[in-house]
């Protein structure tokens, strides 16, 4: 995908496949919410979560957002990524509000309140990305 087709891929689609290394060396995949900021993903998640815990010991994480059915009509994108975790609550109350106005029609101030109230718990992180690969099959036509 070019650039823009991989912006424009990545715009649509509302799951990204987070991989990083556990303890014992196996990878750890778990699907995240996320969005986009200069064209980097940026996620939030639980700071006691596995997946930050690994990424402390070991900042590195392979991202995978994909989408099809079909062989013929396969497209995703992989990332080689550094995370970056920002604790900062004001940054991951900010971007705990950006995912969720992604993703839900409507955020209310209940939901709101929710979010400015988990920011205490939660870690906003940042992939900062070394190397990347992307296809898609409805190409090969």
């Amino acid at each position: 995908m070019s650039d823009d087709e991989l912006e424009a891929f990545l715009a649509a689609e509302r799951i990204v496949s987070c991989a990083t290394i556990g303890r014992n060396g196996w990878p750890h995949v778990m699907p995240l919410w996320y969005v986009l900021r200069d064209r980097a993903i940026w996620v939030w998640t639980y700071a006691a979560s596995q997946k930050v815990r690994n990424l402390e010991r070991d900042p590195r994480a392979t991202l995978l957002v994909e989408a099809g059915e079909a062989y013929e009509e396969l497209r995703g994108a992989m990332f080689e990524t550094e995370a970056v975790i920002e604790r900062d609550t004001d940054l991951v109350a900010a971007l705990g509000f950006a995912i969720y106005e992604r993703y839900l029609d409507d955020v209310t101030d209940e939901i709101r309140t929710t979010i400015a109230g988990q920011a205490r718990k939660r870690v906003a992180i940042h992939f900062a990305e070394h190397a990347r690969s992307s296809w898609d099959h409805r190409k090969l036509r």
